[in-house]
């Protein structure tokens, strides 16, 4: 892909929504991220999972979150001009993700603005949301991406 070919700042107009294919989370994958990441019980076994609050094997946030960056990813940024990102302002894990759970969701572009210390830069900020077969919401995040113009010609920094 060409970089005229890709996403730019003006391609992120607020309102404008990315929607992520759905995928399901097996326990394989969950025990996998836990054993390496996030070694609690209830993400290593379905019995300790069962005995949790958290009502049988779950992934952990770190994982769902993880996921939900995959999702993010494949769905657009790597069909932008990113320039990475200054960070999460808002990251919340609003119901365990289970095995064998199908997730789904999307980025919306809330606010967009240039940058005045970059002038071939702006700040993208996306609204994220991850949802279950079920419809609950699993996962709520805002952050902000840097994003490259496609013109900066009349742009004064």
């Amino acid at each position: 892909m060409t970089d005229t070919e890709k996403l730019h700042y003006e391609d992120f107009t607020p309102g404008r929504r990315f929607d992520f294919l759905p995928k399901t989370i097996s326990a394989e994958e969950i025990i996998e991220f836990a054993s390496e990441f996030d070694p609690q019980p209830m993400h290593l076994s379905e019995e300790a999972g069962r005995d949790s609050i958290l009502g049988g094997l779950s992934a952990s946030g770190w994982h769902t979150s993880s996921i939900f960056m995959r999702m993010m990813i494949d769905t657009y940024v790597l069909r932008s001009a990113s320039e990475g990102a200054p960070g999460i302002d808002l990251m919340q894990w609003r119901k365990p993700v289970l095995a064998g759970d199908t997730l789904a969701g999307h980025s919306t572009v809330e606010a967009s603005r240039l940058m005045r210390s970059r002038p071939h830069l702006g700040i993208v900020t996306f609204q994220h949301e991850l949802t279950n077969q079920r419809g609950q919401l699993v996962l709520s995040a805002r952050n902000s991406i840097m994003m490259r113009l496609r013109q900066t010609v009349g742009i004064s920094a």
